[in-house]
């Protein structure tokens, strides 16, 4: 077996990207600190998320290291999935801590750079940001290839049969899908964890803050400031960070099966590794996007720059897409080419969907912003609707995508038989496609927070009106990039489970073979669920999300119910907060949040782990008499609790982040302290758990069930 030279390309973009990486982060960390004022204010917000990541790593890396162990000593090939297990458990939480490091210092060097020019600024935040997504494709992409490598290499060689077809690949492939469950798996602790405390902080501000105490947003009178700032970055750059790392490594490692499938049945070995390499194109064109987006003037709109950045990278993107298609995929590789372009044509259509009902200028928000007139309830039941609403054009869309890869796959197969595999792998390309502009996505997505921690700083140290002026330009961007990423996420959250789906059922076919090759087994890529035990395995999958998300939600309302009794004790114990006179005790809220997040992130987190193991082992010994149901059983729970966590995300990103700028269309149009304002302060609080904390690990949650399903296969599959 040959491999292409274009597989070099691999650790040449890992290590470009990790020294760009090192250059971004050391231009901006050059850059000045603004006054005193803004300094202390930054080292508190630094030291908060500094002190609640250590806690939170403490509790995930016991958690991990119990679970690595379990796995290391029960699924084959052993101990290597668990090494897998804990390597991607370890890279997922390392790319969530850089994102938050440099996030933390890139706040203070961006509100000082407002004080000069509104371009420095954006340059400063979206560079800051740019070091979170270039860290996490990168070392996503690093650790997927060195984790195979080093099994196929070393753990695995000479596994070369007489077909001429190199089964050492699959073995180590199978193996690096530990590598996938681990990432999953810490990126589900840190999003929770994160979610739940920014959101515990941001509701007890606001409705203590803003309702009752009639003070503005970050103002340095409310004790709850520094934990709503510090959360801004545990949650959104940690925890989105840990997040969009576990699904580029779970698609890669899903592509990669389904490639070999293709590969042990042409000998074509290009499309084992085409994802790998795609993702290093994705990478470099990433880079150059990052380094356009500047503004041409002080009156044009940040998010101009920001898209043509985004253009920039999507075009060199498919350009190199295409040319590794060429190389890769066989002589029908335009099929797959074009599969690739719906692929970045579908990121393109959800963001701007997404951006259809979360902007302020389109008519959803303006929705919200008119029924607050009439109250919160009113608020609250058009924001509702909404989210309903904004899960119906992304699924058609995703749906579209689907078939139309799907067919385009099956026309480039070169035989009858192969159509379906060929299929399968059309989607899995979609999907590189749709990725191929992650680190791009992923730095506007940290760039929110960033210039959401620099306005506050800039409000809480007193600087002069139009220094505000610029952050809130930015940060009301940044709102918008952040919705827009959510949507993003969910999109390759669902072209990674069918992804995984299909490398499920392979893995089960080839389990099934291995245990008794003179087994007659039919309908493999099946889930019948009209026989009863299937069935349920599909409700306990569609109850399994409710749960979960019933968790995430009430852990938030718990912890901002003792947020707001703490900000009221201090408000009436201390009048002269409220004066002006003496500084709150910021140190109190962070440590409620923090404590809230830590003990609430447990249940929810095991959750998912627990429910398809138990089920599968269950209809293991029920069923042991039909091959069929345990399988099919666990499947169906993956596929029905899929479908439902997608529309649950898509309701929840999109309605939390409607309700959130219907509150600031409302604020824009100079209605703060008003009846209406109150109202949609209400909404934006019950929106916020909503699209911080339950929506965005959802994501999480429908990958997981695929890797989880995929690891513990051969303990519930019956031959």
């Amino acid at each position: 077996m040959e491999l292409n030279s274009l597989v070099y390309i691999i650790p040449v973009a890992g290590i470009i990207g990790l020294l760009f990486a090192l250059y971004l982060t050391r231009s901006i960390m050059k850059k000045d600190t603004g006054t005193p004022e803004m300094r202390e204010i930054g080292d508190a917000i630094r030291e908060g998320a500094n002190a609640y990541l250590a806690r939170q790593y403490k509790t995930i890396a016991v958690i991990s290291l119990i679970l690595g162990v379990v796995i290391a000593l029960t699924i084959e090939p052993r101990p290597y999935v668990g090494v897998g297990f804990l390597i991607g458990a370890f890279c997922s939480a390392l790319s969530g801590y850089i994102g938050m490091y440099v996030s933390v210092r890139s706040n203070i060097r961006t509100a000082s750079a407002a004080r000069r020019t509104l371009n420095e600024a954006l340059q400063t935040s979206f560079r800051g940001g740019a070091v979170s997504g270039i860290s996490v494709v990168t070392l996503s992409l690093i650790g997927v290839a060195g984790v195979f490598f080093l099994f196929w290499f070393f753990i695995f060689p000479n596994s070369v049969h007489a077909n001429g077809i190199d089964y050492g690949i699959q073995t180590s492939l199978f193996a690096a899908v530990g590598y996938a469950f681990g990432a999953s798996f810490a990126a589900l602790f840190a999003q929770l964890g994160g979610g739940i405390y920014t959101k515990a902080a941001d509701v007890g501000a606001d409705l203590v803050g803003k309702v009752e105490a009639g003070i503005p947003e970050d103002s340095p009178k409310n004790p709850a400031v520094i934990a709503d700032l510090v959360g801004d970055n545990v949650g959104d750059c940690a925890g989105r960070g840990a997040d969009l790392f576990e699904s580029t490594a779970a698609e890669n490692i899903g592509a990669m099966i389904l490639g070999f499938s293709v590969y042990a049945a042409t000998g074509e070995v290009g499309f084992v590794f085409f994802p790998l390499i795609v993702r290093a194109f994705g990478l470099l064109a990433g880079l150059v996007g990052i380094m356009t987006v500047k503004l041409k003037n002080e009156e044009e709109s940040p998010m101009k720059a920001l898209n043509r950045g985004y253009y920039v990278t999507a075009i060199i993107a498919a350009i190199l897409f295409g040319y590794a298609a060429y190389a890769l995929l066989g002589s029908n590789w335009l099929y797959f080419m074009a599969c690739g372009v719906i692929g970045i044509l579908l990121s393109i259509a959800i963001v701007y969907i997404t951006q259809y009902y979360t902007a302020g200028e389109y008519r959803p928000v303006r929705d919200i912003a008119k029924a607050s007139e009439t109250g919160a309830a009113t608020n609250i039941i058009t924001g509702f609707s909404v989210g309903l609403e904004s899960a119906v054009l992304p699924i058609i869309v995703i749906a579209v995508s689907l078939l139309s890869s799907f067919a385009l796959g099956q026309m480039a197969a070169p035989s009858s038989n192969l159509t379906f595999i060929y299929g399968l792998y059309g989607t899995a390309v979609a999907t590189m496609g749709m990725l191929a502009t992650c680190a791009f996505i992923l730095a506007e997505d940290t760039f929110g927070p960033i210039t959401d921690n620099a306005g506050g700083i800039v409000e809480m140290s007193d600087q002069p009106e139009e220094i505000r002026r610029r952050t809130d330009r930015l940060d009301a961007i940044g709102n918008t990039t952040k919705a827009l990423t959510k949507g993003y996420a969910m999109g390759s959250a669902v072209l990674a489970a069918y992804l995984l789906f299909g490398a499920y059922f392979d893995r089960v076919l080839e389990i099934l073979i291995v245990k008794n090759p003179n087994l007659t087994i039919e309908k493999v890529f099946v889930v019948d669920i009209a026989n009863p035990p299937v069935f349920v395995g599909a409700l306990i999958g569609g109850m399994l999300v409710f749960l979960f998300a019933s968790l995430a939600i009430r852990a938030v309302g718990k912890a901002a119910g003792d947020m707001i009794a703490e900000v009221r004790r201090q408000f009436k114990e201390n009048p002269n907060i409220l004066n002006g006179n003496d500084k709150p005790d910021y140190a109190r809220c962070v440590d409620i949040s923090t404590k809230g997040a830590l003990k609430a992130m447990i249940l929810p987190g095991i959750l998912p782990v627990v429910a398809p193991v138990s089920l599968g082992i269950i209809m293991h010994y029920a069923y042991s008499g039909d091959v069929n149901i345990p399988y099919q059983s666990v499947g169906a729970l993956l596929m029905v609790g899929t479908i439902v966590g997608v529309l649950m995300a898509l309701l929840m990103n999109n309605g939390g982040g409607a309700w959130d700028n219907g509150k600031k269309y409302i604020e824009s149009r100079g209605l703060k302290n008003t009846p209406t304002h109150a109202a949609a302060v209400v909404g934006d609080t019950v929106g916020d758990p909503f699209k911080d904390t339950a929506g965005p690990s959802l994501h999480v949650l429908i990958k997981l069930l695929s890797t989880i399903t995929l690891v513990f296969a051969s303990i519930f599959v019956i031959a």
